[in-house]
């Protein structure tokens, strides 16, 4: 088992180095800091490709209680999300 490793919380991230399996802890546990952080909107990246990984991410942001809104970016490599406010 490997050990977690500790990522910055900033208005975007990568997904691009994890594996499918990976994504949806990494992408709540992420909201959750972002949000904490008083981040209003944020990007995830999560490349083109075959979709795998757009889809895990969206399936995550319709349910995800800090979601207000999210979209495609145009060129459909990223999300933008809009998180509530701590206010």
């Amino acid at each position: 088992m490997t050990e977690p490793v500790e990522l910055p919380i900033e208005d975007s991230i990568d997904l691009h180095s994890f594996q499918p399996r990976d994504i949806a802890g990494l992408v709540e546990e992420y909201l959750y800091q972002a949000q904490r952080k008083g981040y209003r909107d944020v990007r995830i990246i999560h490349g083109r490709g075959i979709g795998v990984q757009r889809r895990i991410v969206h399936s995550i942001l319709e349910k995800h209680e800090q979601v207000l809104s999210f979209r495609d970016e145009s060129d459909l490599g990223s999300t933008m999300v809009r998180l509530k406010t701590n206010k």
